[in-house]
């Protein structure tokens, strides 16, 4: 299977709390929900046809928390309620009080090399949604596959950044890009491995 990240980021990078002002509100964080305005028809439909790729969901242990306390109220509600409860669940947890919001399996041990197994599966798609903090940890492991990243018009000013300073460095190549009518900017990157560094030198690719 593929490994995916989808994030939701603000313009300065903060990954934290995009869906509501209680979502997150750890270290002191007051600003949340700062993507909900952002959200019109176009991104919903992109949205549900990403989830219709998915075989499995890896999340970190707060986005479980919050996914598993919210999505089963959504059962008959919201259209993808069946499809997120229904999918196999993989949570990076060492203490988790909680792991009922089935099928879910915890884990626990060296969860790199437990993804890596993951990703030895017949399937389509291992999905992370949120969970920065493991997506930060699978792409300075060489895991991820794929970045999708949904970027709001907005600077939120304080939180927890998808690439904070000292983050694992990796290259990416840029495979498709798009705008939603309510201003979302939404970009798919394919991992390449490590960055290049070069110098610019004048004329360089002018074709003189």
């Amino acid at each position: 299977m593929k490994l995916v990240v989808q994030e939701f980021l603000s313009l300065d990078g903060v990954s934290q709390g995009p869906g509501a002002p209680d979502e997150d509100t750890s270290g002191g964080f007051t600003r949340g929900g700062w993507f909900v305005p952002h959200l019109d028809e176009t991104f919903e439909q992109l949205a549900a046809d990403w989830l219709h790729r998915a075989d499995a969901l890896l999340l970190g242990r707060r986005t479980y928390e919050n996914f598993a306390r919210d999505w089963p109220a959504m059962a008959g509600l919201h259209p993808l309620a069946d499809l997120m409860n229904g999918l196999p669940k993989y949570v990076a947890a060492h203490h988790l009080a909680d792991a009922s919001w089935n099928p879910t399996t915890v884990l626990a041990g060296d969860v790199p090399a437990e993804v890596a197994r993951l990703k030895e599966q017949d399937g389509r798609e291992i999905q992370v949604h949120g969970s920065a903090e493991l997506a930060q940890s699978l792409l300075a492991a060489g895991l991820v596959d794929e970045l999708r990243l949904v970027v709001a018009p907005v600077v939120v000013g304080q939180g927890r950044r998808l690439f904070p300073d000292g983050g694992a460095p990796a290259g990416l190549r840029l495979t498709r890009h798009e705008t939603t009518p309510a201003g979302l900017s939404v970009h798919t990157f394919a991992w390449t491995g490590a960055p290049e560094y070069a110098t610019y030198e004048s004329g360089a690719g002018s074709g003189a």
